[in-house]
């Protein structure tokens, strides 16, 4: 039995599908990354910008790096890995979804309430009284205002300093405690939540599948690594 058939024949027979996604599927749908070598705006480094400091120093400053990356994604759309995972959710029961990415193609996909443990670019949420709307103006004014209460919005996103919120990372740990079969897409699932998610899976005892389009230092210790674009494998497990 090849690996696709024995993904193929859990999916089947799965009661509680638990997915984690990151990076690589978006990337997949030309979503750019803002980090690492080359990720210099007007001389500002992404982690120097994505912090409740730099927020606080200069909201204008970061509000204008956050219009330039919601203007990169306007026209990106989802890929057939994301689809698929749609699909998933109608057909497979007990399925649950985190991922770590912040753009919402999930949702646009078909995913209904993916867990977004890093956030979404798509919404803000309000400095004083921490109500969180969607917002899809592009450009957004800098900096906004909250149509409430008329405080400072910023970015619902998760920075660098920041924890992860409570109720969040609850759902996330608890998809990944009892499900019976857990895909790892498009990220090393080594970095922290995902390294303990897909690491919870395996100790519950669930059949933990990695695709990823390189080899991971994780793929020496799930049951099944499938590399290759996460948009042509996925569609390939789908249930019949």
């Amino acid at each position: 039995m090849s690996d696709l058939d024995r993904v193929r024949q859990r999916l089947a027979a799965s009661q509680r599908l638990a997915v984690l996604t990151g990076a690589g599927i978006s990337a997949e749908s030309g979503v750019p990354t803002f980090r690492g070598p080359g990720g210099l705006w007007c001389n500002h480094r992404a982690e120097d910008l994505a912090t409740p400091e730099a927020f606080h120093r200069d909201p204008k400053l970061v509000w204008e790096w956050y219009n330039m990356r919601r203007t990169a994604l306007v026209g990106v759309q989802p890929n057939p890995g994301h689809h698929a995972l749609a699909v998933m959710q109608e057909k497979l029961p007990g399925f649950n979804l985190v991922t770590q990415n912040v753009d919402g193609l999930h949702a646009v996909a078909g995913n209904s309430d993916p867990v977004e443990i890093h956030g979404n670019i798509w919404k803000v949420r309000c400095t004083a009284c921490h109500a969180i709307t969607g917002d899809h103006r592009v450009p957004i004014p800098t900096p906004p205002s909250c149509a409430a209460c008329g405080a400072l919005l910023r970015p619902h996103i998760v920075w660098f300093g920041e924890s992860l919120d409570s109720d969040v990372l609850e759902r996330a740990f608890a998809a990944f405690e009892y499900c019976d079969v857990a895909l790892i897409v498009g990220t090393s699932g080594v970095v922290q939540p995902a390294a303990s998610l897909a690491d919870l899976a395996r100790r519950r005892g669930a059949f933990v599948v990695e695709v990823n389009l390189e080899p991971t230092p994780a793929t020496g210790v799930v049951d099944v690594a499938l590399h290759g674009r996460a948009g042509e494998i996925l569609p390939q497990l789908l249930p019949g």
